[in-house]
This record gives structure tokens, C-alpha cells and sequence, in this order.
């Protein structure tokens, strides 16, 4: 099934002179208007506390666009893109410019989409001027995680935002499920008999999900103090990606038969235990051959976990989750590592286990790594992968995430952001583990992880590939 054109709108982006805006949403847009997905009229509106004005929008949109866009800047389609680019200076603290932003807003499509790309700190504001200066009317928000820092407050922030939009209207993006290769997993499994028959506790003997990525905190550092890895990655990504894995299959494709099986399986899962739970934090070391200096924040940058599905699919089947900074590489990744058949005849040969990778980047694909007898006499074995990746079966590469969640967004379907009820059991989950007590193990910048992480999936062991 391909994607339509959305009907006609304006897009408001607050925190327009924002780097996620320059970086992700100006050139996702500027892909979406070069595939022809944008709607029929158009305009996107930057607002922000900056006094960029509509040239200065314009110029910033320009370089974003030439750095980070999948489609190379064309003059013709530049031109036409930033006609429709526009800016209103409208800070937070201040209640008559919110006034000047309607007015602006007056002349173009009553349809609105406003896009908080801004602090979380700024959520419930935007939400409440939007509110107070009679702009909500046929139009939807879109709010960027994390949503709230805790239980508490997300159920505040859900309470905030919706004295303004009704929860249809209020669509909460995670990035990583936008990703060709998260989505992919629901075609894998539910496409494909074969897979989905194997996919339990009967075939299965433990998951692996690792979110790895080489850089550090550098300028997130403010952030990060308040955060740490286990409120940035896994509260959110994490459990999204697991949620997906682990979910059952949906009565159809609708939006909310989809949500609700996500939020069937999170409620399955039990809240994280501090004794299956290890910490750390990376010192020096040296990455992609680089020396580079240890962390500067307080919180963790690595999480490793094992967690568990009370549900008779998944009962006793450990799901083991793992994410830092300064990790060896840049990888995300699912490995369904599958029981062994218990029969013995080639006990004598000492294998990796049997494993399904699911890739979701950088090279996304999936292989499953089996047995097989080496030429020869004899009967030698030797563990051989069956590979499929996108760039060697699809001549087009896949779309970033955050041009498919703009689309949906635009076209008002919800089925790939979150609902506040999985949001909120999702802080339920963590929020046993999310007071920081315990130990914080350090880690050299360049390796897996401390070696506590190790000890907590073994006898097992992580793939590090």
C-alpha cells in the first residue's frame, strides 16, 4: 500500500531555529515535497523565541536541507519549497505574540499541525497559549519524547495538553518506530506463517534488543544529567521495539487494533527489578580509533536489563535489553536466539546458538544465522548466515523515520505514535529502577559495557557483532 498525499494544512514547528528542526524536520519535509507526499497547499511555519525572521527561516531551512536531505537541493523544487516557508517570532513568556502567530496563521489552511520541537519543559506551554489564542480548532499536536521525566509528570503533562486537543488530536512521536526496519518486524512476523508459529516461548530461548551508538553526551550534557540513559532510551526506544517483538498479532492493520495489542503486551511486562538491572558509565578510551575523554555527567550512559512478559506467550522467556555511549559502533538490533533441539547428535560441536538478527541500522536487514557441514570429509560444522538486507533487495533506500511520522501526522494516522496509556505504563515499568540507587559501574570508552552486564545475562552471552 502506498502513501497519499495528506489533505491540505499549515505546519506550525515551534523551536523552528532548533537543531531538531534544521537536522530532521525541514529536510524530512523538503523529501516528503520532493516525493510528491506533501499535501496539495502547504505552508510550514517556524516559530520561535529567535528573531529569524521569514529570511533568516528560509536560509537555515537552505542549509539543513543541503546537509541532512536524503533528495540533493534542486533549484526549481528549493524554490518552490521555501515559498511556503515562513516564520513568527512568538516567545513563551510572552501572551500577545502568540496573538501575532494567529494572525499569520489567519491567511493560510485552517487545518493545523503544530509540531513542539522544543524542550519538554515547553510542552505544556505551547499547548496552553495554543489554547488561550483560539487556535486549536481542526488541528492536531505533535509531541516529541520524552514524555514527562516520570510517572507523575507525564500524567500532568497529559492533563495539560488535553484541556486543549482531545486525545485523537494529540500524537506522540518515538522516532525509532518510525524506522523502515521497526516497522518491517510486523510484515516479518504476520506475513510470514513459518515465522510467526516459531515466535514463543515453545522455540525461543531468550531476546536480545541492543541500542548502541558510539557517541557520547557532548553538547546533550544538560540534558543528560537530568535524563540518563534510562529515561532517553529506554523508557521509550526500547520498550517501543520490544513492544513491537513481543506483541500479539492485531485484528487488522487500523490504527487502534495496532495500540491496543502494544498496550496489551506492555502491561505484560513486569516493572524492571533493581537486582536485574546493571548500570555504568563510560571513562576514557578510544572509539573508532580516536582517544576520547570520559563522561561528563553524574548519570548513567549504559543500561543492560533483563526483563519479563507474564503473558502465555512469552511466561519464563528473559528479554534482555541493552543501550550506552561509547559503545565500540553504531547498532541497533534484535537477536531472537532460538533453543536448541535438546537431541544431541552434534553435541560434540561447540557453536554460536541458532539466532534470527532483526537489523534496524545502520545496515538494515534481517539474517538468521544456522548450521551447515563444511566442504570436506568429515562432518565439520560451521555457523553461516542467511541474509537479507534493504540495500542489496530494494533499489531504494529507506526512508528516514521522521519523513513516514510527518506523513502520518499530516494524514492524521495514528498508528505508528504512542497512546497515553502505553506512555503511561511504560514510566510504570521503569519507575521502580528510576531513583538512580545502586551501584554505577564505569566502562572504557570503546568496549561493550561493564563487566557486570556480562555476569547478568550469563550463562549466556550478548552478541557484540
Amino acid at each position: 500500500m502506498g502513501l497519499a498525499s495528506p489533505p491540505p494544512q499549515t505546519l506550525v514547528v515551534f523551536g523552528a531555529s532548533g537543531d531538531l528542526a534544521r537536522r530532521k524536520l525541514l529536510p524530512a519535509l523538503y523529501d516528503l515535497a520532493c516525493d510528491g507526499l506533501l499535501p496539495e497547499r502547504y505552508a510550514i511555519v517556524g516559530s520561535g523565541g529567535s528573531p529569524l525572521g521569514d529570511d533568516g527561516f528560509r536560509e537555515r531551512a537552505r542549509t539543513g536541507i543541503e546537509a541532512f536531505a536524503r533528495h540533493r537541493l534542486d533549484a526549481a523544487r528549493w524554490q518552490a519549497f521555501a515559498r511556503s516557508l515562513a516564520y513568527v517570532q512568538a516567545p513563551l513568556d510572552d501572551p500577545v505574540a502568540f496573538g501575532a502567530l494567529g494572525e499569520r496563521l489567519a491567511g493560510l489552511d485552517a487545518r493545523r499541525l503544530f509540531y513542539c520541537a522544543t524542550p519538554p519543559s515547553a510542552v505544556a506551554a505551547i499547548a496552553a497559549r495554543i489554547g488561550e489564542a483560539g487556535l486549536a480548532r481542526d488541528a492536531r499536536i505533535v509531541l516529541e519524547k520524552p514524555i514527562g521525566h516520570d510517572l507523575a509528570s507525564a500524567r500532568e503533562l497529559a492533563h495539560v495538553v488535553g484541556e486543549v486537543f482531545d486525545e485523537p488530536y494529540v500524537f506522540r512521536i518515538d522516532h525509532y518506530v518510525g524506522k523502515e526496519a521497526v516497522q518491517n518486524i510486523l510484515v516479518f512476523r504476520f506475513a510470514n506463517s513459518m515465522v510467526e508459529r516459531a515466535w514463543c516461548g515453545d522455540a525461543v530461548d531468550h531476546v536480545q534488543i541492543t541500542v548502541a551508538e558510539s557517541e557520547g553526551i557532548e553538547q546533550r550534557g544538560r540534558y543528560y544529567e537530568e535524563a540518563g540513559a534510562l529515561r532517553d532510551m529506554v523508557q521509550n526506544h526500547l520498550l517501543q521495539v520490544l513492544a513491537f517483538v513481543a506483541m500479539e498479532p492485531p485484528g487488522s492493520l487500523a490504527p487502534e487494533d495496532v495500540r491496543d495489542r502494544k498496550a496489551e503486551l506492555l502491561a505484560a511486562v513486569r516493572p524492571f527489578a533493581a537486582d536485574e538491572l546493571v548500570r555504568g558509565r563510560y571513562t576514557a578510551g578510544v572509539v573508532g580509533g580516536q582517544e576520547v575523554p570520559a563522561a561528563g555527567s553524574a548519570v548513567e550512559t549504559f543500561v543492560a536489563l533483563r526483563a519479563w512478559i507474564d503473558n502465555p506467550r512469552w511466561r519464563g522467556v528473559p528479554f534482555f535489553l541493552r543501550t550506552g555511549k561509547r559503545l565500540p559502533r553504531r547498532r541497533t538490533e534484535v537477536a531472537i536466539v532460538l533453543r536448541e533441539s535438546g537431541r544431541g547428535l552434534f553435541d560434540e560441536t561447540r557453536l554460536e546458538a541458532h539466532h534470527l538478527a532483526l537489523r534496524i541500522q545502520p545496515d538494515e536487514g534481517i539474517s538468521l544465522a544456522f548450521r551447515a557441514k563444511e566442504p570436506g570429509p568429515g562432518m565439520a560444522l560451521e555457523t553461516v548466515p542467511m541474509d537479507f538486507s534493504y540495500g542489496g533487495s530494494f533499489r531504494t533506500r529507506p526512508t528516514e523515520a521522521y519523513e513516514r511520522l510527518l506523513h502520518d501526522a499530516m494524514a492524521g494516522d495514528q498508528t505508528l505514535f504512542l497512546r497515553e496509556d502505553a506512555v503511561e505504563r511504560s514510566w510504570e515499568i521503569v519507575a521502580p529502577v528510576l531513583d538512580g540507587a545502586g551501584t554505577v559501574h564505569p566502562y572504557a570508552a570503546g568496549t561493550w559495557g561493564p563487566p557486570a552486564a556480562d555476569e547478568l545475562i550469563a550463562p549466556r552471552a550478548w552478541r557484540s557483532g
